[in-house]
């Protein structure tokens, strides 16, 4: 992967030097904005994020005449560092996240210590670019540092280095984007991020819960149609439980290919269709495979590639739609199917491999006429053994994290979120339950952690969710903040958590609370 990232990079950087014209200018929308595409009259394409538009503001602004210190233009308006031209565009900014807190019974006190760093700019029209990267040491509540210390990943953020003598983790990540739009018909993108597939807050199809990964992106549009292709490298970090010669490579590597296509039915109507095959790099002896390059085939719903090639690759298929309710109000799903036999779901006896998620929501925004007040609910389910295979060498997952929803399977969920912006101020409030069946112990598997081979499923029928330990889970939050400056999301922020876990074996819960200086746009998901 990393040939065709670095050779999309190339290519993207010549074509974008010479592109010496006038603005407007392709770049990633800022994900607190995306709300003004759900409320304009216009039907937008919203599915596939990071979502890039044509913006005329953004890169390019008249200079403020009003006479400002330069602390004040830096801490309130301005990026750290500008570099503005009618031709190009550069800014340079750094991002801070120092948190500090208190955990369970007050006894744990928590902390992340961040410092980041981006860089983003466009040189011409056509050529946008950004890249960041961050060190961070932190110390995380009780029920994080378990599943950090379990899966050897900061969720969304990297593996771990002990820090502070065990007590607490060290730990780095980077994305970048490199997008050239040489007209308005196509984009070519070459990154190292996530990527997200669905108008929700969680994404049954595609999240961008995982840590970074490099991709190279193909998007079409014509008419009301806009189709996505995508291939992408993932590692399995299981992998090194193998003993093969291939362990002095690092952990082993599988591959992706995503498409995505989105059709405007008409202005109130979307209807998309998903489609995903992973690879292995190479199989558990360490015998290597590589790219499949018969996958570059950019047409949607590739089973018939696959089943050509005589092969057992992982493949999915779905389905995403919104509808328009009312123009500030818009109803969504995701629908997914791993895998399927009609005559299985007919006889209605539970069979292990009729394997599916669904997702059913609504977005409404400016609720009761009050300005910037909006409120979105969902409902996430997922059978067992859903995302999961013979091996991690070739599931739906990306260092030790699902690439779809972060409780893995087997489980109901239900969620709202409230959001109200006054001025500079921001507050949300989620709250959010969930039913899953968890396994009593590590041998057993009853289809909640995709991790484990659905090879050593408990039955063959009788499969439902919720089978296994019955769990609850509860979640609170509520975030109060205040934004000192919006060009990169600098916020004085406090959030206050509660978590409450129960099932046959116990109770636990859990009080967070925490304040701090943070910023960047990027969400990480907490909330399981």
């Amino acid at each position: 992967m990393k040939y065709l990232v670095t050779t999309g990079a190339l290519i993207l950087l010549a074509s974008g030097i010479f592109a010496q014209e006038k603005l407007p200018v392709t770049l990633p929308y800022n994900p607190q904005n995306i709300r003004e595409l759900y409320i304009d009259a216009a039907n937008h394409h919203t599915a596939f994020k990071p979502i890039l538009h044509v913006d005329t503001s953004a890169m390019y602004t008249v200079t403020d005449t009003t006479k400002r210190s330069w602390f004040h233009r830096k801490l309130f308006q301005e990026h750290l560092l500008e570099y503005r031209h009618q031709d190009y565009n550069v800014f340079i900014d750094f991002l801070p996240d120092f948190q500090v807190g208190k955990s369970r019974d007050g006894s744990r006190t928590t902390w992340i210590n961040t410092r980041g760093a981006i860089i983003q700019g466009n040189i011409g029209t056509k050529f946008y670019f950004e890249s960041s990267f961050f060190e961070n040491q932190g110390k995380f509540p009780y029920y994080l540092d378990q599943y950090i210390r379990k899966n050897d990943i900061v969720p969304g953020q990297g593996g771990i280095k002990d820090y502070s003598e065990g007590k607490a983790f060290d730990f780095n990540y980077a994305n970048a984007l490199l997008s050239y739009t040489p007209n308005k018909y196509l984009n070519v993108t070459a990154g190292y991020g996530q990527n997200f597939i669905g108008d929700g807050y969680r994404s049954l199809l595609l999240s961008d819960i995982t840590f970074s990964y490099p991709y190279l992106k193909l998007t079409g549009a014509l008419g009301s149609v806009q189709y996505t292709a995508m291939w992408a490298q993932f590692m399995d970090k299981h992998s090194k439980t193998f003993a093969s010669a291939y362990d002095d490579l690092g952990y082993y590597k599988k591959w992706g290919v995503f498409h995505f296509l989105d059709w405007n039915v008409s202005k109130k109507l979307t209807i998309g269709l998903f489609d995903a095959v992973i690879w292995p790099d190479a199989d558990s002896s360490g015998r290597k495979r590589g790219f499949d390059w018969s996958y570059m085939n950019p047409i949607i719903f590739l089973r018939s590639a696959e089943f050509s090639e005589g092969s057992s690759d992982n493949a999915l298929v779905g389905a995403n739609a919104k509808f328009k309710l009312f123009p500030k109000t818009t109803l969504y799903g995701q629908l997914l199917f791993d895998e399927l036999k009609v005559k299985e779901v007919l006889k209605g006896n539970g069979w292990w491999a009729n394997k599916q998620s669904w997702q059913l929501g609504f977005r409404t925004f400016d609720l009761a006429n009050v300005k910037n007040l909006d409120l979105q609910g969902e409902y996430n389910a997922v059978r067992p053994y859903t995302y999961s295979y013979k091996s991690t060498l070739i599931n739906y997952e990306h260092y030790n994290q699902s690439l779809a929803h972060p409780l893995g399977a087997n489980f109901q969920e239900v969620l709202g979120i409230a959001t109200y912006r006054y001025k500079r101020w921001y507050g949300r409030g989620e709250l959010m339950y969930a039913m899953y069946g968890d396994d009593p112990d590590e041998a057993a598997n009853y289809g909640h952690d995709i991790s484990k081979p659905y090879t050593t499923r408990v039955k063959d029928y009788g499969v439902y969710i919720g089978q296994g330990e019955r769990t609850n889970m509860l979640y609170a939050q509520g975030t109060i903040a205040y934004v000192l400056n919006p060009k990169y999301n600098l916020r004085i922020e406090t959030s206050l958590a509660a978590r409450r876990v129960n099932n046959d074996a116990g109770k636990n819960t859990d009080l967070i609370f925490n304040i701090g200086l943070r910023s960047t746009f990027r969400q990480f998901y907490y909330d399981f």
